[in-house]
């Protein structure tokens, strides 16, 4: 069995903190742990990193000095924390994940001057661009395709050589890896100032960090599944299906108790200051919330309203929307009107640019607004507001 040259891994550690000053506390929080089972080098979410010895002797100093910044950026840009947020069928493909990570990063570092082993995935192998994120390449890489296991600090998935979350030697805390990441963002930024050269991906993360925005998307799909978990929250009961200790009780029948799935109705804005984007990204994100609610059948409802509401459909699919209207605006009538319906909703969602009157009182049940366009005026403070950029 080879034995791990310390010496040569920790120069090449040295090598590209020395070039990189800006990462040096980043690269120097990574604990080191020997592993055979390693084809090059990986991490694990809790900033853990298992360096094959083989590969480290097989390796050049600068390109290992190479492989290191690799390494870190996984954890700095959350790469795990990313894809657990991927749909679930991109998550089981955890290959195709993690060589949409590496073209993410390596085509940064090749540009900033970097050394890095044969074989490294770069989005130009697969005819991709340059300068995006992972989550954009993912879908686009093809089906079989693999790399060197980065792993879990990666792709997300444990592998059978990472330690278990709690054994081991030091590891690092979620608290700790974002104070980490904004010391390193903070850093980058007074580099940039000083020497006036970032690499541009590097500089979009810092910026990101620092300066975060919200994902709309992930902001309407979490008020929905909150939403959604409130409502489905609420328990009733009944004999259709009676309790379990009713044979104990002769000649009595318990109810038991069930959770009723959510019924949702989303009201569109298709008045005359809707154009066509707008209308666009509406339809867009009824799907999105047909997907996230998770509800089939016939519990969702959409209404096309302008001052009026002009056809309600209930819909298991964007294809199944009648859209009407074009004249003035009053979402309230659409809220009204899906609160009045006999199948009352738990969650009304408004997708609308925010040009509308909204009711003087609180609903009896989850109102979200998702406001389009970036000059929607704001709803009352009690509404559910997610702002949608077009």
């Amino acid at each position: 069995m080879t034995t791990l040259d310390m010496t040569k891994l920790l120069a090449a550690r040295y090598r590209a903190a020395s070039d990189r000053p800006y990462l040096a506390s980043a690269l120097y929080a990574l604990t080191i742990v020997a592993r055979a089972e390693v084809r090059t080098m990986g991490v694990d979410r809790h900033w853990r990193c298992y360096v094959s010895p083989a590969f480290v002797d097989a390796t050049p100093v600068a390109e290992l000095a190479g492989v290191w910044v690799h390494e870190v950026a996984h954890l700095l840009r959350d790469h795990h924390g990313r894809a657990d947020r991927l749909p679930a069928a991109d998550q089981r493909d955890w290959h195709r994940v993690n060589v949409a990570q590496d073209c993410e990063i390596n085509d940064d570092l090749l540009a900033d001057g970097l050394r890095l082993p044969a074989g490294r995935m770069e989005p130009r192998l697969f005819g991709l661009p340059e300068g995006q994120l992972f989550e954009a390449y993912v879908g686009r890489l093809p089906p079989d395709v693999q790399a060197p296991d980065c792993g879990s600090g990666a792709h997300g998935r444990p592998v059978p050589w990472e330690l278990p979350g709690s054994a081991g030697p030091a590891r690092l805390g979620e608290v700790e890896a974002q104070a980490l990441r904004r010391h390193t963002a903070e850093a980058m930024r007074a580099h940039q100032r000083a020497r006036g050269t970032l690499p541009a991906g590097w500089q979009r993360w810092a910026e990101e960090v620092l300066e975060p925005t919200v994902d709309w998307r992930q902001a309407l799909s979490g008020a929905v599944r909150e939403a959604a978990a409130w409502a489905g929250g609420a328990v009733d009961y009944t004999y259709r299906r009676p309790s379990r200790r009713t044979p104990a009780l002769r000649g009595v029948v318990l109810p038991s108790l069930r959770r009723p799935l959510p019924r949702v109705a989303v009201v569109i804005d298709t008045s005359g200051s809707m154009g066509d984007d707008e209308l666009g990204a509406a339809l867009a994100e009824v799907t999105g919330v047909l997907r996230e609610v998770g509800v089939r059948g016939n519990r969702v409802t959409v209404l096309a309203c302008d001052a009026d509401v002009h056809a309600v459909s209930r819909v298991t699919a964007t294809e199944q929307i009648t859209l009407g209207g074009g004249g003035g605006t009053d979402m309230r009538v659409g809220i009204d009107s899906a609160l009045a319906a006999r199948d009352r909703p738990n969650i009304v969602i408004v997708l609308t640019d925010g040009y509308t009157p909204w009711p003087d009182e609180v609903p009896s049940c989850r109102l979200i607004a998702a406001l389009i366009g970036p000059g929607a005026p704001e709803p009352p403070r009690w509404v559910e507001t997610v702002r949608v950029t077009t």
